[in-house]
């Protein structure tokens, strides 16, 4: 069993910075997806980005490409979003989550696909 935990979220003006953390207790290997998703109310889950496991290879949604970086602490079991030059678009619920990809080190984009989840924090970026 994996259980996630995130927290970091706050309330910035546009321009700022903010890095969000996922404790992420439980087994993880070298077939894992690591991935941050949002969701606006009413809205449908949208992959951020992600990293693999095998290879620590990512993907980055195009709207946050250059400003948004996902890492990962081993040791201490941590998954960060550093999300720079924030924008009023980006005020969203964030949540980590995770599922097992031991056949390829594409991670699926879609919500549906991931096992795990924590219960989110909020981001909110004033104009």
């Amino acid at each position: 069993q994996i259980q996630l935990a995130e927290s970091g979220g706050g309330s910035v003006p546009a321009g700022g910075s903010l890095t969000l953390s996922c404790k992420v207790d439980g087994y993880i290997d070298s077939g894992f997806c690591l991935a941050w998703f949002r969701q606006d109310v009413g809205g449908e889950r949208e992959m951020v980005a992600y990293m693999h496991t095998r290879d620590g290879g990512t993907y980055y949604h195009s709207s946050v490409k250059g400003r948004f970086t996902i890492s990962r602490d081993n040791a201490e079991k941590m998954l960060y979003l550093q999300m720079n030059d924030l924008k009023p678009e980006d005020t969203n619920v964030y949540f980590c989550g995770v599922r097992q990809s031991y056949v390829s080190t594409y991670c699926a984009l879609r919500y549906g696909g991931y096992n795990y989840w924590g219960q989110g924090t909020q981001v909110t970026v004033s104009s």
